[in-house]
């Protein structure tokens, strides 16, 4: 492309980063934005990216909010579910998730896991809960076997470290747009607060159409 070409596509290319900005500062609800994170929305699909832990009893409450955002804006959002722990948690856990995920069933281990650790009060950091988990959700051998090789210890510590680069300091949080953070302290703690914020959130990033 010549120095002509690029010169005459400037005000566009101005005026579109203009209008993110714009679209970025509109956005209403309760939140925090991450300054050193992109804003990033290309105005019909926006990513969610859910950060929590399977020890967490806001997270639990939270999972149940989950359809009722979704539904809300169908085909519009790509959720994504960040597993991380604190303290003395497991990174077990997250290795079962994204291995179940890889399987195609990442949303029945989440359910499932939530249910041992908060419901059942099993220990999920045991690899005997973990395999008789992945066995009702229909997981087999190989699950258990790749399980206790680690084999997905290394995206366990990728989850972590992006979460410390988006300032995660609790669960659930919730990034929306690239870098949108809102979360249960910033709303009373409440997970139905949290979810009433997300709804309006995102009803005022795709516009007032929404219903």
């Amino acid at each position: 492309m010549n120095l002509r070409k690029i010169i005459l596509m400037m005000p566009l290319i101005l005026l579109s980063v203009s209008a993110y900005a714009e679209q970025a500062t509109a956005v209403k609800g309760v939140y925090e934005r991450l300054d050193h994170m992109k804003f990033s929305f290309d105005g019909n699909q926006v990513e969610v990216i859910e950060f929590l832990s399977f020890y967490c009893g806001h997270c639990y409450h939270f999972e149940k909010a989950i359809p009722v955002i979704r539904g809300n804006f169908p085909k519009k959002i790509k959720w994504t579910t960040v597993p991380i722990y604190w303290g003395n948690g497991s990174p077990k856990p997250g290795e079962a998730y994204f291995l179940a995920e890889e399987a195609g069933k990442g949303e029945e281990m989440k359910k499932a896991l939530f249910q041992a650790a908060i419901v059942d009060k099993r220990d999920i950091g045991n690899i005997e809960v973990l395999d008789d988990i992945g066995l009702k959700i229909g997981l087999g051998f190989d699950y258990s076997r790749r399980l206790r090789s680690g084999e997905k210890a290394r995206e366990v510590g990728e989850a972590i470290l992006k979460s410390k680069a988006y300032n995660i300091d609790e669960t659930p949080s919730l990034i929306i747009a690239g870098n949108l953070k809102t979360s249960p302290g910033m709303v009373k703690g409440s997970a139905d607060l949290l979810r009433e914020n997300v709804i309006i959130m995102l009803k005022s990033l795709f516009g007032s159409e929404q219903n």
